[in-house]
């Protein structure tokens, strides 16, 4: 290699370059710049060659064409080689030890006021983009500066070590470089994608290296365009039906996620019911009693429910009130008993590995054949890191891989320490619930089933509060006067949902909403008394609670207890655990601690 070093400007952001260029040229660096670069550095008195005195071609449209060249780009990408350095020697090239390039302000110019897509494309930087890749990609030899706040570090540096820079700062420099281009391609595709929003967008006419689904729009209507995307792989789900939304997919993966793992675990069928991308309802295919399949309301059904039927049914009949309108979730493929249960209710959607025949004629007619049936890649595993943006940050974490199975309620601090087969699966499934919704969460599990969940809530007692509420609402829908409320026929589904939670609620109604409650039965119900709730809340017993972070005061665990709780597992970092586990025993419960905390944002 040559015992000068050259370092090549092409720059648009000048901020320090005469200073930069000043010190390099003092320290013996030649210097090669590019249209306004050179000029500029010129102007100033430093001595510096324009690219195309070594190129020995000159600037071409309208400045479109400067650095593009052998005698560029090979100087950079040169290793120190034989190969190479006779490949330099034969063309005679020199090597180029570093490149200081910015790029054209593609953003800024689209966010003006007026800005057409002429003026957006001319805004599109070649050759910069191409002189940050290749010194980026060489950076073992090069050393590549792309922001200009890095130059007085750079020269520090330089100085110090007689132009000996060590590969710590030269690998920040080139990562810093990498993600300069990436995002640069990322706002130029995003703007084209935007301007070609009414294009043909169909996955088949954009199968490439990025895989993409155009969607209606996203959160709300008036974010368009949306899209899901996914690089270097196909999309792991097929459309068969409909045309899923943002918020469609976020519930239908999150909850896919959910089921799988919960079959996984508990090698059971599993089926979700998601909302607002929390489940409604999670539950395993455990068999049904003749009581159970009246609360769920399949009990008319005239054919065999199958295991993955069950699942879906204890999942949807966990919290009807809010599964209304819910993406639903199946572990397994979609059978036709499953079919007719999800054909009668009001919902968005459902995923799942598969459907059998005649599963996907009956769900293809819902919703006059407009209704979301997405078919999920079994064998679709995820990259091992998450990236979500908000606010126009980037945030990234390594993905919640965390295993959730029997080992985890092993460590039972409690004096009672028995700990039976059902509920450690109903903490598992209790358990798993939590670690899919949103934060903070408590679930209350039984029988295989979530029976309530409290999400969201900024304080865990009401998290517990409103777990426990819904939970104790769901037990009375199993008291002998509600599995009796005499419905007039024809009455709807979600009518007779709406009335039961206003009854066993006991919610006072008045005017037009109390006589259109009143006109759903044959005989106006007398409302339950407080002895009828107490005597039938009093036989729920060994029910299973989860929380995903600690019980931070012991007032969650007396409120668990009211609900029928007899298990209960929580991570262990509290201040007041000891205090919680005094609770716990008061009650006779058996508290697990564990060492995972689940928080999901």
């Amino acid at each position: 290699m040559a015992s000068q070093p050259i370092a090549l400007l092409s720059v648009y952001d000048k901020t320090g370059l005469l200073e930069l260029a000043t010190a390099l040229s003092q320290s013996g660096v030649r210097l090669l710049g590019s249209g306004g670069t050179a000029k500029k550095i010129r102007d100033a008195g430093i001595s510096i060659e324009d690219v195309s005195d070594v190129t020995k071609a000159p600037e071409m449209l309208g400045g479109r064409v400067k650095t593009l060249h052998p005698a560029v780009h090979g100087g950079i990408l040169a290793r120190s080689i034989p190969s190479d350095l006779k490949d330099l020697e034969d063309a005679n090239i020199a090597p180029i030890s570093i490149v200081v390039c910015n790029l054209y302000p593609f953003t800024e110019t689209i966010s003006k006021p007026g800005c057409s897509l002429a003026d957006a494309v001319e805004e599109i930087d070649i050759g910069g983009v191409t002189l940050l890749r290749a010194a980026a990609k060489n950076h073992a030899r090069v050393i590549v500066l792309s922001d200009p706040r890095d130059y007085a570090e750079f020269l520090k540096n330089w100085t110090e070590t007689s132009g000996q820079i060590g590969d710590a700062l030269r690998n920040r420099f080139a990562l810093k470089a990498f993600e300069m281009t990436a995002r640069y391609d990322e706002a130029i595709s995003g703007y084209f994608r935007q301007q070609y929003a009414s294009a043909d967008l169909s996955p088949e006419k954009l199968a490439g290296p990025i895989q993409r689904l155009p969607l209606r729009y996203g959160a709300n209507p008036h974010q368009k365009p949306a899209q899901a995307f996914i690089e270097g792989r196909p999309l792991p789900f097929k459309v068969l039906c409909g045309s899923p939304g943002y918020i469609n997919l976020l519930d239908a993966l999150n909850s896919y996620a959910l089921v799988k793992e919960l079959s996984d675990v508990l090698k059971l069928p599993a089926a979700a019911s998601f909302k607002h991308v929390s489940p409604a309802g999670a539950a395993v295919g455990l068999e049904l009693s003749e009581v159970e399949k009246v609360v769920y309301g399949v009990d008319d059904l005239k054919e065999p429910l199958t295991p993955l039927a069950n699942a879906y049914a204890r999942a949807r009949g966990a919290d009807r009130m809010s599964s209304f309108g819910d993406f639903i979730a199946l572990s397994q493929a979609c059978d036709l008993a499953t079919a007719r249960i999800i054909s009668r209710e009001v919902s968005d959607g459902v995923i799942a590995p598969g459907y059998s025949e005649e599963a996907l004629a009956v769900l293809k007619k819902k919703k006059g054949g407009k209704y979301c049936v997405l078919e999920m890649d079994p064998e679709y595993v995820p990259q091992s890191s998450e990236t979500r943006q908000v606010y126009g940050i980037s945030l990234q974490q390594n993905r919640n891989d965390a295993k959730v199975d029997a080992e985890l309620f092993k460590n039972i601090v409690t004096s009672d320490k028995n700990m039976p087969e059902s509920a450690v699966i109903d903490l598992i499934v209790a358990t798993l619930a939590l670690k899919y919704t949103q934060s903070n969460s408590v679930a209350y599990a039984y029988h295989g089933a979530i029976v309530g969940l409290g999400a969201g809530q900024q304080s865990r007692i009401h998290c517990t509060r409103l777990a426990g509420s819904k939970a104790d609402n769901w037990w009375l829908r199993h008291q002998e006067r509600v599995l009796a409320l005499p419905f007039k026929a024809g009455t709807k589904r979600a009518d007779k949902a709406n009335a039961i939670d206003l009854f066993v609620t006991g919610e006072v109604l008045e005017g037009g909403e109390k006589a259109q409650w009143e006109s759903l039965f044959e005989t106006v119900p007398e409302p339950l008394t407080a002895k009828e709730k107490e005597e039938h809340a009093n036989r729920l017993k060994d029910v299973a609670c989860s929380s995903d972070a600690f019980f931070p005061f012991p007032d969650n665990v007396h409120r668990a207890r009211k609900s029928g709780v007899k298990y209960l597992a929580a991570p262990s970092g509290s201040v007041m655990d000891a205090e919680c586990i005094k609770a716990a025993d008061e009650h006779g419960i058996v508290f697990a601690h564990t060492n995972l905390r689940l928080f999901h944002h």
